[in-house]
């Protein structure tokens, strides 16, 4: 079954807003190191942390003690660390209802984090990124909800402060069609967009179909794609390997879970029918730099937990490419 990002990314985001907040957990000595056979295997999160508290601190914790060094981060916890207005932890649910179904405290309070959003110094991410990396911890990517429905400006300040971030590229799930205008904005800020694909085939405005992103493609040559290698699979029944071996400097990142073909649920890796170790081996022979994200997105089996389990995908990853 595969989880709702909403709703998971509400119980994230929740944890964001608890007080007090749980302590960080204790980092080991050691930085986390997932450069593996020379291809970078990161994370999507808060999302793959499925509702464990996530703040900024917490993240780096959570990543040392999975060995994880590179992210594919949403903004919630960046911002909210930089002591955004609460309404930046609602922008998913915000953002789905569209703005004609905003009342007029939804809208004040978007105009209030717009303020807010718009009087930071590119200093304070920097700071941030900084943070990271001494830690060992490289943003790569930034995860943008709602960034269709974004006015000019903020669009500008969301390219500034990926670049700030030292990541090198956003990443989105919006509509096909709406991928021309945010096309414009990478292209004036040379900073790519991959945009992610689930598995619906038959939506013109959604990304499942391999044209879709080729679509987007035309639309910008800053438009990328982040394709799901296990979404893809399940509902294509093909992989999209030779498509990102044509078209590599394109994508910015591919997530990486393992499901069961025709549709079928997400397994513990290695258990499903997604070619991923070929995927993988791929990635290391062709030297592509792009990350190989991963997304938690099986059941956790009884007995474990969710920092295990990352554990055990990224030694999937490690077994396969050293």
């Amino acid at each position: 079954m595969e989880i709702n990002r909403r709703d998971l990314g509400r119980l994230a985001l929740a944890g964001l807003a608890a007080s007090p907040l749980p302590a960080a957990p204790t980092a080991p000595a050691a930085k986390p190191n997932s450069l593996i056979g020379g291809v970078q295997v990161g994370i999507n999160i808060p999302y793959s942390y499925h509702g464990l508290p996530s703040n900024a601190d917490q993240i780096l914790g959570y990543m040392a003690q999975t060995g994880v060094s590179a992210a594919e981060l949403r903004t919630q916890p960046i911002e909210a660390f930089l002591g955004a207005p609460a309404i930046a932890s609602r922008g998913v649910g915000m953002a789905a209802r569209g703005k004609e179904q905003l009342t007029a405290a939804d809208k004040a309070a978007l105009e209030e984090l717009r303020k807010w959003r718009l009087s930071r110094s590119m200093a304070e991410f920097k700071n941030f990124r900084k943070k990271y990396e001494d830690a060992g911890v490289k943003i790569q990517v930034v995860k943008m909800d709602g960034i269709n429905t974004a006015p000019d400006d903020v669009l500008d300040y969301c390219f500034q402060m990926t670049r700030a971030l030292g990541a090198y590229a956003i990443s989105c799930e919006i509509p096909v069609s709406q991928t021309k205008r945010i096309g414009q904005f990478a292209a004036k800020h040379k900073m790519m967009v991959g945009y992610h694909g689930h598995g619906n085939l038959t939506n013109p405005e959604a990304f499942g179909r391999l044209g879709a992103w080729e679509q987007a493609f035309w639309y910008s040559k800053y438009n990328g794609a982040n394709v799901d290698i296990g979404h893809f699979f399940a509902s294509n029944g093909f992989s999209p390997a030779e498509w990102i071996k044509e078209n590599h400097t394109r994508i910015t990142h591919v997530h990486l879970k393992d499901r069961k073909k025709d549709n079928g649920p997400g397994m513990p890796w290695g258990e499903g029918d997604t070619p991923l170790k070929e995927f993988l081996l791929l990635m290391q022979r062709e030297k592509w730099k792009f990350q190989a994200t991963i997304e938690l997105e099986y059941k956790i089996p009884q007995g474990s937990d969710v920092l295990a389990e990352i554990r055990k995908c990224v030694d999937y990853c490690r077994k396969v490419l050293t």
